[in-house]
């Protein structure tokens, strides 16, 4: 059977899409597309999302539909890279844009938009979306939920294995030897802070490879301050967002001197938590395999490596699946499960009170 996975992160970049066949076990991935979003659409996400209270309901419900659209566009872009027809494609697996995403609150909720039943009614596809408000419904995060899919792809080894997705927030996959569960939770900001230090200082979408992060010289006493946040100290289960991890936040610590070494500092932040979430939760871990925006980062990729000397570091290119496509690849995987009636949470990894089926389904 074959489905398509549409992904946009908290970067809050585009869309990935890809078309993907599932063996047992195993991914054939058949066609990919990647479709940024305008800068004037990314403009008006990141401030729905840092600024909700400015929102009135009727921008939300036009960006619901124009991010809809962009989906649905992504969609038929996909399908027509891969050359097959609609009919032949079992389900689409729609993550949506999160704009916001408050688990811990006194009525936990999250909000990811993008029109499912424009998707589903554009394409001829039934389309699977709403993924994590049946798992927060359960007492659960509803974050992250690719750990079950990391685990079905990436399996287990001889030694203790995570799987690292760096997008705009970082989250990690723990996937011991033997039998014991499979844990995984946000480690706190992967790409979201360095993106928006570019954005400020480079004019740049992203600081492309790291390259300007390598030239500065970090502020070991800003990332003291920063490491010793809150977050980065609460046990597991826990996710979070750039509801938290923004500019805005970055500004409290203070970060006087000059821009790259700012940056070379954020870097290091990223690259530390990680490392410093594997060592406290995932001991004995010997391989880690990084996916997502920053597993293109070679400084990050490097700092990370220092970080975990006793650790073998790489992409999951390394094991199978190229980096860039591991999250779209997993809401197809969810989608199929929905459609299934198979339940797609992990209890240990969000904190539910029990396995669901996630999603709502959309018929065309």
């Amino acid at each position: 059977m074959y489905f398509i996975g549409l992904m946009s992160g908290t970067s809050m970049d585009g869309i990935d899409a890809a078309l993907v066949r599932f063996g047992d076990p195993g991914v054939d991935l058949i066609a990919t597309h990647e479709q940024p979003y305008p800068e004037t659409l990314q403009h008006a996400l990141r401030k729905a999302a840092l600024t909700p209270v400015d929102e009135p309901i009727d921008n939300l419900g036009a960006l619901d539909r124009q991010v809809g659209e962009h989906f649905r566009a992504a969609a038929l872009d996909v399908l027509g890279e891969s050359g097959l027809a609609a009919d032949e494609i079992t389900a689409i697996g729609s993550h949506g844009q999160t704009v916001r995403h408050q688990p811990d609150g006194p009525r936990p909720y999250t909000l990811q938009i993008g029109n499912p039943d424009i998707i589903a009614g554009g394409t001829g596809i039934t389309t699977v979306a709403d993924f994590r408000s049946a798992d927060i419904a359960a007492g659960g995060q509803g974050a992250p939920l690719v750990p079950p899919f990391h685990e079905w792809l990436f399996g287990r080894g001889d030694v203790g294995r995570v799987i690292a997705n760096i997008g705009g927030i970082a989250n990690i996959t723990v996937l011991p030897p033997g039998d014991a569960p499979v844990t995984g939770f946000d480690t706190g900001p992967g790409n979201t802070l360095l993106d928006a230090w570019a954005r400020k200082h480079l004019k740049q979408p992203f600081d492309r490879r790291g390259a300007w992060a390598a030239t500065g010289t970090i502020d070991e006493a800003l990332l003291e301050r920063m490491l010793a946040y809150e977050y980065f100290e609460l046990p597991p289960p826990k996710s979070t967002g750039v509801e938290e991890f923004n500019p805005v936040w970055l500004e409290r610590f203070g970060a006087p001197g000059n821009p790259e070494d700012i940056q070379a500092s954020l870097a290091e932040l990223t690259a530390r938590s990680i490392a410093q979430h594997i060592e406290t939760h995932a001991t004995g871990t010997g391989e880690v395999f990084v996916c997502g925006g920053g597993a293109r980062n070679h400084d990050l990729m490097a700092r990370l490596a220092r970080n975990l000397p006793a650790t073998t570091v790489d992409t999951t290119a390394a094991v199978g699946l190229d980096p860039d496509w591991v999250e779209a690849i997993a809401f197809a995987w969810l989608a199929m499960r929905t459609v299934n009636g198979q339940t797609g949470n992990l209890p240990t990894v969000t904190g539910a009170s029990r396995k669901v089926v996630l999603g709502t389904i959309h018929s065309p």
